[in-house]
């Protein structure tokens, strides 16, 4: 892979400079002055309206960007990785998470090997996992059905899991139970097993290596669980009955007590907070079943297509990645909301803090020379409306500027009347309203400033008819490439993540420190007091 195109040399990165230094944003002369402006600024990507005409973007921006994407070579970059190419500079590996969605029949060769068949030869191994759970033909020791489906993981290996299934409760089977334990803190284990009952409980423990700390330790928890609430007679044949893995470590899987035959793999070319489609995603795949999950991985392919197929001006992910470059490296913009309008999505910004933070918080491009501009944006949010009561004074009338993504659907999962009010169509129109006012604002009374809406604050307002399995698949795709996007541009490997390793390592090197076996003498002085201060007061 050749080094990257330092994008501060780029004639669209000039353009976007000179544009930046003389701009003076106005959305209501924007609409004013462009009858068709909300129209031009739409874009269709498979189930997913997107509007854009609320951005702070005008026509000589809109083609600076597209300028900068060709200088970069986006488009190369965004093919390489189709081909699987290995992208990922500095694991020298391919990157392949759209290659676990392709549709069977497909074929893609990577480092001499049909991924797509290995990869739709998990799938139905993990699909005849779920019929059986959900059928009841797979039983626990005691000849129980399942109830309760607990995965353990952390990182991606957790919250996509915990993000989709929370996404999609109405479609999870009846009588079926996901929990999620990722937390090394004992208290997440504790309260996640409270009140189950070990005879009609399944573990997965999620890790590739089968050596995460916090995910082992957790696994060992539960294990200890099950074995000290089943009966003596039962405990023999418990592990292998009551857990599987998503593990390519078949030793140590074994080691554990499972059965390796109930370990599902995946690849070294999938990231971790690119894996939900993957056999990351089996307690999903459990819960909703397998049609389910297929409808899922469609949705995430649909979006593939559209990224891979659709011209920069009309390519939604690529215009959302763009924007956000201008509005970070421009327009000083630091940090980006994420709003979806459905409680079910409760959890979906948590899911895009690792998605986006892990993949683009660099500051070395992929050939190892240092970056020139900043990286990376702060990714959060929380639904709507509850953000209207927490923070969206800041994104009104604070002095920092901050885009805001709004997601909402046409079609509830729960259509409850409050009398004649229809419930749903209040929410929806908090969501039109408040991208409304953070356009347009509202001039205050000179004698009123505290009531003052400056207006053009920047949000995205994306739409679709319900929130389906396909529609979350399409959502999750959307932000994966979005954040491919913006990697491209700054020239930087959005699919390593050095950065989490150092203070794993320095964590087991204080584990005898903390528990007293060792005096701490080579620690610094800081971090000596506080251990100190732990040990006096630990009971």
């Amino acid at each position: 892979m050749n080094g990257p195109v330092d994008p501060v040399h780029t004639d669209g990165w000039s353009q976007l400079g000179k544009l930046a230094a003389g701009f003076q944003p106005d959305l209501r002369a924007a609409f004013a002055d462009d009858p068709d402006r909300a129209q031009r600024f739409a874009f269709a990507a498979a189930d997913l309206h997107v509007d854009l005409s609320k951005n702070l973007v005008d026509a000589d921006v809109l083609a600076a960007l597209l300028q900068l994407a060709s200088d970069v070579g986006l488009e190369t970059r965004r093919d390489a990785m189709f081909r699987g190419e290995h992208v990922n500079a500095t694991e020298n590996r391919a990157v392949l998470h759209t290659a676990l969605r392709l549709p069977e029949g497909a074929t893609l060769e990577v480092d001499g090997k049909d991924v797509v068949a290995e990869v739709h030869e998990t799938l139905r191994r993990i699909y005849d996992f779920a019929d059986r759970v959900r059928s009841g033909a797979w039983t626990g020791v005691t000849g129980q059905r399942i109830r309760t489906v607990v995965n353990i993981g952390i990182g991606g290996s957790d919250l996509g899991p915990v993000m989709a299934y929370e996404a999609l409760k109405p479609y999870v089977q009846d009588g079926l139970e996901c929990r999620f334990i990722s937390n090394i803190d004992p208290t997440d284990a504790a309260t996640k097993l409270a009140g189950l009952d070990p005879a009609t409980t399944l573990f997965i423990v999620s890790s590739k290596t089968f050596g995460t700390l916090e995910t082992l330790t957790n696994a060992r928890l539960c294990r200890s669980w099950l074995m000290e609430n089943l009966p003596q007679s039962e405990r023999s044949e418990a592990v292998a009955r009551h857990f599987v893995a998503v593990s390519t470590a078949l030793d140590k899987v074994a080691d554990f007590g499972i059965d390796p035959q109930n370990a599902f793999g995946f690849w070294d070319w999938v990231g971790g907070r690119y894996s939900i489609d993957s056999a990351i995603g089996t307690s999903l795949a459990v819960a909703i079943g397998p049609a389910g999950f297929a409808e899922f991985l469609a949705g995430l392919h649909a979006i593939d297509e559209h990224f891979r197929t659709t011209p920069l001006e009309r390519n939604v992910p690529a215009l959302m990645g763009l924007l956000n470059v201008w509005y970070t490296n421009f327009l000083s913009a630091q940090t980006h909301a994420v709003l979806p309008y459905s409680q079910l999505l409760h959890r979906f910004p948590a899911y895009l803090q690792q998605l986006t933070m892990e993949s683009n918080g660099k500051g070395v491009r992929w050939d190892g020379t240092k970056v020139d501009t900043d990286t990376g944006e702060i990714f959060w949010g929380e639904p709507g409306t509850n953000g209207q009561h927490a923070f969206y004074q800041l994104i009104h009338q604070g002095t920092r500027l901050i885009p805001a993504d709004f997601i909402g659907f046409a079609n509830p999962a729960y259509p409850l009347k409050d009398g004649e009010t229809d419930v749903h169509e209040l929410l929806m129109a908090n969501f039109f309203a408040q991208t409304q006012a953070l356009a347009f604002g509202r001039e205050a009374p000179p004698d009123q400033p505290y009531r003052n809406f400056s207006g053009n604050r920047p949000t995205t307002s994306i739409m679709a008819p319900a929130l389906t399995p396909a529609v979350l698949g399409q959502l999750i795709a959307l932000y994966e490439h979005i954040t491919f996007t913006e990697g491209a541009v700054w020239g930087i490997d959005s699919f390593d993540q050095w950065g989490v390793e150092l203070g794993k390592k320095l964590a087991l090197d204080l584990v005898d420190v903390v528990a007293g076996k060792d005096d701490g003498a080579s620690q610094d002085a800081s971090t000596r007091a506080l251990v100190d201060y732990y040990r006096e007061h630990r009971s």
